[in-house]
């Protein structure tokens, strides 16, 4: 039998690198490499010197910590310290002074439902254990994701059709949600210049994600107008003789209803366990996949340019429910 291949470093000495040092990306370069005594799932370890930083804080990293010095991490680089950046002016503004009666959001608030909600506030003493229970949610790790632009309109965009306009997506999309991570995952892996154990990584995310959406969708990302049409396509899922039958959700529904899970996703992430490293390769992933989709979204490839007319019998329909 043929010993086994010697793994290599994927980074070699005097490499320059992006680094991640907290929640941010900072460019380095590698100045020794060498095996990790005993555990060959991790495979290397690196010494940095971060660029700019004196020497004192040069430091032995784990691979996971680095990445390449490609246009698109550069690019995730930057969006991150503008986002820490947002995160510090806002933690420096004065509140807002508060209003007699509770506005509406922007996002129809009272469209969608949430899975945490607010604790009562009054004269009352709150028991102990509640007081802990509040305090280890607030400790949860935060997660910033990384929203461009152009998503960020489509949204807009997506909320006026439905809730003012009246309009619904046409389903099943042509572009279903589990279709576009397929080929995110694929346009990463070819462009990311990653390693195995990075490219599982990626992979537990996405199929991570088609999880979240299918059990999402009509708990947390339809909007009241949308409910009819869902349980029609549930019902058509159950049905052994419809095309639709035994299709996940995420076959069914498509990119508006994948940027509204990805913008959910901090509140979903904060009720789980993950620790900070998990937390900040999670969200390096959802970051590099929301420029891909703002990209793709230029040119109108994964979200419908035109919403459609459920006709005035579904609108009755509707309005008679509520």
């Amino acid at each position: 039998m043929a010993p086994a291949a010697t793994p290599e470093a994927a980074f070699r000495k005097d490499e320059k690198v992006y680094c991640f040092h907290h929640e941010l990306l900072y460019e380095a370069k590698v100045l020794e490499v060498r095996p990790v005594e005993g555990d060959e799932k991790n495979g290397f370890e690196y010494k940095v010197h971060y660029k700019g930083w004196k020497n004192t804080w040069d430091d032995w990293v784990p691979e996971d910590r680095l990445r390449k010095l490609s246009p698109e991490n550069r690019e995730l680089a930057n969006n991150l310290r503008h986002e820490m950046l947002a995160a510090q002016r806002a933690a420096r503004a004065p509140p807002a002074p508060a209003k007699k009666k509770a506005q509406g959001s922007a996002r129809g608030s009272e469209e969608r439902q949430t899975s945490v909600t607010a604790a009562p506030r009054g004269n009352k003493r709150v028991r102990d254990n509640d007081l802990e229970k509040e305090e280890a949610f607030q400790n949860k790790l935060a997660v910033r994701i990384y929203m461009p632009d152009r998503l960020k309109s489509l949204l807009v965009d997506d909320w006026e059709n439905i809730t003012k306009n009246l309009m619904l997506v046409q389903l099943p999309s042509a572009h279903p949600a589990a279709n576009i991570l397929d080929q995110y995952f694929e346009h990463a892996m070819k462009t990311g210049n990653r390693s195995r154990a990075e490219g599982d990584i990626l992979e537990e995310v996405i199929s991570g994600l088609k999880e979240y959406f299918n059990k999402s969708v009509g708990r947390l990302l339809l909007y009241r107008f949308e409910r009819e049409q869902f349980y029609d396509i549930n019902a058509r899922v159950q049905q052994p003789t419809d095309d639709l039958a035994d299709k996940s959700f995420a076959d069914i529904y498509g990119g508006e209803h994948l940027l509204r899970l990805l913008v959910t996703m901090p509140e979903l992430i904060a009720q789980t366990n993950m620790d900070h490293q998990a937390v900040t390769r999670l969200r390096e992933e959802l970051g590099g996949m929301t420029n891909w989709l703002a990209k793709e979204a230029q040119i109108n490839t994964l979200f419908v340019p035109t919403y459609e007319s459920p006709g005035q019998s579904y609108i009755d329909k509707v309005k008679s429910s509520t």
